[in-house]
């Protein structure tokens, strides 16, 4: 396949006052080994929009534009999607950043695969001492494997969507969420829905678990948007490891932001269904202040877990 055969892509890179990540986000697109078209779309979210100083060299585009619609994450995403001109979208956290090979492997799932409208890779977790590799062993993602588990290692930083698949079928990223928190898992429900999401079992994407990223500590903004995910998708409260995965979420959340009494309601719920739910009994000894939830994310994180 010649290079004018290969698809182009836009990649959106939502940034807010992080230029030193952003500009390292924006070099590991322009790095890609893929041989088509990449257009590279930085969304300034309530910050000065200033591009970072990189050669983008042959089929490479760099451009700028303002979040003009909701800020935060899913008004910046939402921007920079409706400026894509291209017929595949592609995300990348400012944080976070792309291995060389990353698109290639993907558009070749696309290629091969012409039903699918997203696909993703695995990841590589950094927390700023080592890496952990999170694989997703799965070919294909259904609805009901996402109700049943979110899958930590497919990352919105990974994803690849047909931009007419995620414009005219599933919808833009969902504005109303709280904080924007749980916008991926938002779309990933609903993708899988209405369309075919494929995965690459390869860690393709580093995201950078170290304390940096915008939602990191944010508990409050955790347990509303998963509050909001659960009501938006009933499903997730139909099946009851599902309920009670969520459940212990948003209790820990509550515990670690002092709504105490209010958290051990999800979290006695969960443990009913799950008893051995480790993070519902966490968020009990959070909600009795015997321990501290910062002190349990940043040992999750050096595991390459999350919370």
């Amino acid at each position: 396949m010649t290079r004018a055969d290969l698809p182009a892509v836009t990649a959106v890179v939502p940034t807010h006052n992080r230029p030193e990540l952003m500009r390292q986000a924006v070099q590991s697109i322009i790095d890609q080994d893929y041989a088509g078209t990449i257009d590279v779309v930085v969304v300034f979210d309530a910050c000065e929009p200033v591009l970072p100083d990189v050669v983008t060299g042959p089929h490479r585009t760099l451009t700028g534009v303002v979040n003009d619609r909701t800020r935060g994450l899913a008004g910046a995403r939402n921007t920079g999607i409706l400026q894509a001109k291209r017929a595949y979208v592609a995300f990348l956290d400012d944080d976070d950043v792309w291995l060389p090979t990353k698109l290639t492997a993907q558009m070749a799932v696309f290629a091969e695969h012409p039903e699918v409208g997203l696909v993703g890779t695995a990841m590589l977790v950094d927390d700023g001492h080592t890496t952990h590799v999170r694989p997703v062993p799965l070919t294909t993602v259904t609805h009901a494997d996402l109700v049943r588990d979110r899958i930590a290692g497919l990352h919105s930083s990974s994803f690849v969507f047909r931009r007419d698949v995620l414009v005219d079928t599933v919808g833009l990223i969902d504005e109303d969420l709280p904080g924007s928190y749980g916008e991926d898992y938002d779309v990933l429900l609903t993708t899988s829905q209405r369309s075919v999401i494929r995965l690459v079992d390869e860690p393709l994407v580093s995201v950078r678990w170290s304390g940096e990223s915008f939602f990191y500590g944010k508990w409050a903004q955790y347990a509303a948007g998963l509050s909001y995910l659960v009501a938006k998708h009933p499903e997730l409260r139909e099946v009851p490891a599902s309920s009670a995965r969520i459940g212990s979420q948003i209790g820990f959340a509550l515990a670690a932001a002092g709504s105490r009494r209010e958290s051990r309601t999800w979290l006695r719920a969960a443990l009913r269904t799950q008893p051995l739910n480790v993070r519902a009994w966490l968020g009990l000894l959070v909600s009795f202040r015997l321990v501290s939830a910062h002190a349990i994310a940043r040992v999750a994180n050096r595991f390459g877990k999350g919370i």
